[in-house]
Parts: structure tokens; sequence; C-alpha cells
């Protein structure tokens, strides 16, 4: 049979002419083969391969969504406390202010009390300057009434040592109380 095979082969290789692709009937069956290779190659590494892979990327997208609104909400959330303590220091800020206006306030009117203090004081001092003013002047006046009566004594000793009429002792004590006044006397 060898013999009848080897003469069906060359009766078929003469009666064909040289192809394009030389597609004969093994190039058919390799490529059928390479193609179902090829498809199961496909399938097995699509369901150990790819889905992992796919699987492994949706986690990951799934993770980076996640962060993503979580670090949104942290956004929101630090925006709202810097609001918060925005406000808490416009607070300590009016708190601030009106502590300041306060001792302002005190301040000036413990000036005020200070001055009206001082100035009743002053006054005080002036009234107590003018009554001992006023008192030594009386004493003074005491002085000399009483330097004037030694005076006036001495000079009726004198007098009557010179033996003097009452006309003249008269006149002397008359001439003394109208030097000294009529009131020093009286007082």
């Amino acid at each position: 049979m060898n013999g009848l095979s080897n003469a069906c082969f060359a009766l078929l290789s003469e009666s064909m002419e040289p192809r394009l692709f030389d597609l004969d009937f093994q190039l058919l069956a390799d490529s059928v083969l390479t193609l179902i290779s090829v498809i199961i190659l496909f399938f097995f590494l699509s369901y150990f391969l790819f889905n992992p892979a796919r699987e492994f990327m949706r986690k990951r997208q799934e993770k980076i969504k996640t962060d993503i609104d979580e670090a949104s909400r942290d956004k929101e959330e630090a925006a709202a406390l810097k609001a918060e303590y925005e406000e808490k220091l416009k607070d300590v800020n009016r708190e601030a202010e009106s502590i300041l206006a306060a001792a302002r306030k005190k301040a000036l009117d413990n000036e005020a009390g200070i001055v009206a203090r001082a100035k009743e004081e002053a006054h005080a001092i002036v009234e107590r300057a003018g009554t001992e003013a006023e008192q030594e002047k009386l004493r003074v006046k005491d002085d000399v009434k009483k330097e004037m009566i030694s005076v006036a004594a001495a000079m009726a000793k004198k007098a009557i040592a010179g033996n003097m009429d009452v006309s003249v002792q008269d006149s002397l004590v008359d001439e003394t109380l109208k030097e000294i006044g009529d009131g020093t006397w009286l007082s």
C-alpha cells in the first residue's frame, strides 16, 4: 500500500499548483488545534489569572473610592472644626475686648475717685491752713495785747513813780486804750 499512497501523493502533488499559503489538511488541522488551545488557554488564564486580577482591581477601586469618601468626610469635619475654632477665637477676642473695656472703665473710675479724694484733701488742707492762720492771727493779737498791757503797766509805773497827777494818769490810760483798741481789753 505504500506504493499506492506514494502514487496518490505524487498524483495529487502534480495536480496541485503551488498556492499562496500552502493550505492543506495538516495546516487546517494544526490551525484548528492551535485555535482550540488558545481558547482553552484563554479560559484557563481568565479563570486563574484574569478573574483574580479583575477582583484585585475591583477591590482596589472600592478601597480607593472608600478612601476618597473618607477623605471627603474628614475634610468636611476639618472645615467644621475650623469654623468652630474660628468662632471660638472670635468669642475669645470679644471677651478679651470686654475685659479690657471693663478694666479701662474701672481705671477711669479709680482715676476719678482719686482726683475727687485729692480735691477733697486739698480743700481740707486749705481750710485747715485758713483756720490755723486765723488762730495764729488771734494768738499774735493776744500776744500783742499782752505786750501792750505790759507796756501800759510799765508806763503806769513810771507815771506813778514820777508823781503824776490824776489827770495825767487818766490821759495816759485813755491814750493806751486808744492804741490797744476798745475791743482788745474787753475780750
